[in-house]
């Protein structure tokens, strides 16, 4: 009897070593799906600031085109976003052509949260011609944090008759947030550089619908 206790107390002692390495192997697996899943909250969390930050301080400019007379209209540039931004370029065109018909080089800075007004009547009645009746659209260029943006084109419905604006409101808002075109340093654009972002609407022949598929804010 006693012989037999001595046996089975030393199988039990020799069984030590394989337990502790069951029980080893189960608290690591364990362990480590605990870590995936701290690491993929991690992962969903950190992209959720990411976001978050990226929308709060991402460039977003709003652009109106306001009748003040039948001699007068404003151009006006909202900031919706705070961040400072600096204005670049302003293109106008008839959405039954795909070319911009005028472009206005600026070299201005807009602070976040603030507007910035400038005349546009002759510009547009450069764009539009003396006579004219039809949806007209206006698009700006501008750097942000080292990027050049350029906003989606915001839609207005135009009437022109003896080179006098008789009738200017919007009839969409735009249909997309802002586009990176570069992402060099944050300074005024070359001759050269402005001309790679003149064609703003690439191949595209065909004119663009009036209404927007869906609004940017």
């Amino acid at each position: 009897m006693h012989l037999q206790w001595d046996a089975w107390l030393l199988n039990l002692l020799n069984s030590i070593p394989l337990i502790a390495t069951v029980v080893t192997s189960v608290l690591s697996i364990l362990m480590a799906r605990a870590t995936l899943r701290y690491a993929a909250a991690s992962d969903k969390s950190l992209a959720l600031a990411r976001e978050e930050f990226e929308r709060e301080w991402a460039p977003e400019l709003h652009i109106k085109l306001s009748k003040v007379s039948a001699s007068d209209a404003d151009l006006i540039v909202t900031n919706l976003a705070k961040i400072s931004v600096l204005l670049q370029m302003v293109q106008l065109r008839r959405l039954s052509h795909a070319m911009p018909f005028e472009r206005v080089f600026l070299n201005e800075p807009l602070v976040g949260g603030r507007t910035w007004t400038q005349n546009f009547q002759r510009r547009l009645i450069t764009a539009t011609g003396d006579e004219f009746e039809g949806p007209i659209a206006a698009s700006v260029t501008f750097f942000a944090s080292g990027r050049m943006y350029r906003t989606d084109w915001f839609r207005f419905q135009i009437k022109v008759r003896d080179g006098k604006i008789v009738y200017l409101e919007p009839i969409a808002m735009a249909a997309r947030r802002v586009q990176i075109l570069e992402e060099e340093s944050c300074e005024p654009l070359s001759d050269r550089e402005l001309e790679l972002v003149q064609d703003v609407t690439g191949g595209n022949s065909k004119p663009e619908k009036t209404m927007a598929a869906d609004a940017s804010h």
